[in-house]
């Protein structure tokens, strides 16, 4: 079997790991980027007093289902304020220093960066925001009336996007989980996101959400839709959210 994904596979196996910045005494990353200047940045509800469905882990897992048909109630404020919690929330700033959040991370590294398309969000206006997760707020990204047509255009014209309460995208920052694990930090990247989208299905089951991930997303034009370069920072992932119906 060959092919990129073999050598991927091959040349990130843990006996080439090289010697680290971190082994070399580099300086660590930041552990967030930080606000961007200029921009009207929003104080998120406190996610440990939003009202939600007390609801056993074994049934919300039972529940767990992909759906991409949502109503057109909106989300609450509140409500997304509690998803960002329990997909990307930070618990601790330790002295090391790292950040402890509500997933987990190869090294506690957590590279990743929360993007926000707030479609039907009481309180929100329409348009693309960044979660400051060390602060639990959110930073206007992009207001602009055709973010949202940007965005699903990226993600294959998959309709549904449009139709969403929220849409979550997930971006990586690379050089954060580099500095400690070099080339193989691309895979702990992807296994990574995997944890995050899952607590992004659970939690929306208590707040009467249907969740659906979404991987076929042309990168480079998801990549300019937010913002990054795709190359020091990149789309990995999406997750929409949209009240059932």
């Amino acid at each position: 079997m060959k092919g990129q994904g073999r050598e991927f596979m091959e040349k990130t196996k843990y006996r080439y790991l090289e010697q680290s910045d971190q082994n070399n005494g580099l300086p660590q990353p930041p552990l967030e980027l930080l606000a961007a200047k200029g921009r009207r940045i929003i104080d998120l509800p406190d996610p440990k007093a939003v009202e939600a469905e007390p609801l056993d882990v074994r049934e919300a897992i039972d529940r767990r289902v992909s759906v991409r048909a949502y109503g057109d109630k909106a989300m609450s404020l509140a409500e997304l304020s509690l998803l960002l919690w329990c997909t990307q929330g930070v618990k601790e700033v330790a002295p090391r220093p790292a950040i402890l959040r509500t997933v987990p991370s190869a090294g506690a590294r957590h590279c990743f960066e929360t993007y926000v398309l707030a479609n039907r969000v009481d309180g929100l206006s329409p348009g693309l925001y960044r979660f400051l997760a060390v602060d639990h707020r959110l930073q206007e990204v992009d207001l602009g009336p055709d973010v949202a047509e940007r965005v699903t255009k990226a993600c294959l014209d998959q309709r549904f996007i449009l139709a969403s309460a929220a849409t979550f995208i997930w971006t990586a920052v690379a050089y954060r989980m580099m500095w400690r694990y070099g080339e193989r930090s691309y895979r702990y990247m992807h296994l990574d996101a995997g944890h995050v989208c899952q607590n992004l299905y659970l939690s929306a089951e208590t707040v009467g959400c249907g969740a659906c991930a979404v991987a076929a997303f042309d990168d480079d034009e998801l990549n300019k839709a937010l913002g990054v370069d795709g190359v020091d920072q990149f789309a990995v992932y999406v997750g929409v959210v949209g009240k059932k119906r």
